[in-house]
Parts: C-alpha cells; sequence; structure tokens
C-alpha cells in the first residue's frame, strides 16, 4: 500500500482535487476537460490517490437550508490526566456527536455536535459535562457558514 506521507502530489493532482471538492460527482469527461488532460488520465490519477487514502471517500453535504432545520456547535473539551479513552469512548456512543477530534492548545478534544433545538443541545452538553473525566467544557454555536470547502468539522 501506497504512504500518504510519500505521495508526491503535483499541480494536475492539487486541480483535480479541487474540482472534486467543488463537485464531487463531476463526471471524468468533464474533469479531463477542465484539467485539459485525458480522460483516461484522470482515471488512473483518481485511482492513485484513492489507493494512497489521499482520497478517503465522496459524500453529501447538506444545503444550508437543510442544515438550518437544526442547531450546529463546537464545543471544546478539556478532560482530566489519563481520562481521555473512556472519554472519547463515551462520547462516541453520542449519536449528536458527529465529530471528535484530540487537538493541542487550550482543549484535550473539540466536538462538533448537531441537535434538533436548543433545548436537545442543553441536554446533550449535560450529558458530556456529567462524563466521568470531562472537567471543563466550551461551547460555541454556529451562526451561519462564511467559508465552505467541503471538509467535515
Amino acid at each position: 500500500m501506497t504512504d500518504t506521507r510519500t505521495l508526491p502530489l503535483d499541480e494536475i493532482d492539487r486541480q483535480l482535487i479541487a474540482a472534486l471538492q467543488i463537485n464531487a460527482r463531476e463526471s471524468v469527461a468533464v474533469l479531463a476537460r477542465q484539467l485539459g488532460i485525458a480522460r483516461t488520465t484522470v482515471t488512473s490519477r483518481l485511482a492513485r490517490l484513492e489507493k494512497a487514502k489521499v482520497i478517503t471517500g465522496y459524500g453529501v453535504r447538506l444545503g444550508q437550508r437543510l442544515a438550518d432545520g437544526g442547531l450546529q456547535a463546537y464545543v471544546g473539551i478539556t478532560v482530566q490526566p489519563r481520562s481521555g479513552k473512556e472519554v472519547v469512548r463515551r462520547l462516541s456512543a453520542m449519536g449528536q456527536v458527529q465529530q471528535l477530534c484530540a487537538v493541542s492548545g487550550e482543549f484535550d478534544y473539540v466536538a462538533w455536535l448537531r441537535t434538533e433545538s436548543p433545548e436537545q443541545l442543553d441536554q446533550l452538553l449535560d450529558q458530556i459535562g456529567s462524563v466521568d473525566g470531562v472537567e471543563k467544557t466550551t461551547t460555541s454555536i454556529i451562526l451561519s457558514s462564511k467559508v465552505d470547502r467541503g471538509q467535515s468539522f
């Protein structure tokens, strides 16, 4: 298997990835035209990027209209020493935790939450705060998205 740390990406790879971030369903023919290369080149580069796990999947991004049906928030979580594994296990079981990342800086983890209402967010934050090992949480509610390059966070 190819190691993603050593896979060289050239300008065409970067342009291909950028085009797919705009529209992951774009046809190989259109991508080839946009990049000025052969369809077989696009196909082989996609296969190479997928095999090296540079591209790990293709997904659906919800439009703001649908996302507005609920509430999104980020919560910074500080945990007690040596309790991270259990905190991660407990948070992983909460369906409204969309993503959990270990981070450097002020917090140990940052979680992306999605709930249907402020009341549900309040209940979820109480649940997170009551997990053994959680010392502190700091929450930021998403008001609007200003830039979205298709990354899941």
